[in-house]
């Protein structure tokens, strides 16, 4: 069984993942109460769905971009259960779980995160064989210029404001706006990328293991 676990902003999500099913996930927004809401949200999944701690062989955690607290918080849940389970931990980038859930298209992908002061932190992917895949670096910009550079069919999704959806809304020819559904980051996928790559043997070290930060002054909030 692995635990799929999400911080990265106000949005926490929790997954239990068995290889073949989801056997359990919870997903809400909180109001920075990370570190009261994440311990006994997990206990209330592993309960719901007639599971205890121990039943846990690996832990998927979202590693950022997000906000500087709440990745700090769920990267310490992680590593500390990893250590005293005695299992391995694998930690994915927070847009690329996001990127996953959106469908096939010959079109580029934009995911988007809050990145505070009015700005969003903007992931660029394209499809590849099998995925989307990355591209490039991450920028910080507000949603008008994403907007204004948007000049060719994108599809874009992620965490966006009503405001920030009726900017992008206009220019529907070319911006190809997931819905608000499908633009929730699920933990679900953060399991099924986290199980991929334990059962080929890619793990990472859970001492080592830090979150992806934007650089300083673009920082989000938290």
């Amino acid at each position: 069984m692995l635990l799929a676990l999400d911080t990265s902003t106000q949005t926490i999500s929790l997954a239990l993942f068995d290889g073949a099913q989801i056997v359990g996930e919870t997903t809400w927004k909180t109001q920075n109460h990370h570190t009261v809401e994440v311990a006994p949200a997990m206990k209330e999944l592993l309960d719901r769905c007639g599971l205890k701690a121990a039943d846990i062989e690996a832990i998927g955690v979202a590693l950022g971009p997000g906000s500087f607290t709440s990745l700090r918080i769920g990267l310490a849940v992680a590593k500390g259960m990893a250590l005293a389970l005695r299992i391995p931990v694998i930690g994915v980038p927070t847009l690329d779980f996001l990127a996953a859930s959106q469908p096939k298209s010959d079109s580029p992908l934009a995911v988007l995160l809050h990145a505070g002061r009015g700005r969003v932190a903007v992931g660029w992917y394209k499809w590849g064989k099998h995925s989307w895949e990355p591209q490039g670096k991450l920028e910080v910009q507000t949603v008008e210029e994403l907007s204004q550079f948007i000049e060719t069919p994108t599809h874009v999704c992620g965490e966006m404001t009503a405001a920030e959806r009726q900017i992008l809304a206009r220019k529907r020819k070319n911006v190809l706006l997931a819905s608000p559904a499908a633009s929730l980051r699920r933990s679900s996928f953060l399991a099924e990328i986290a199980w991929r790559r334990w059962k080929t043997g890619k793990l990472d070290d859970v001492i080592s293991l830090a979150p992806i930060y934007l650089p300083t002054r673009e920082a989000i909030p938290g």
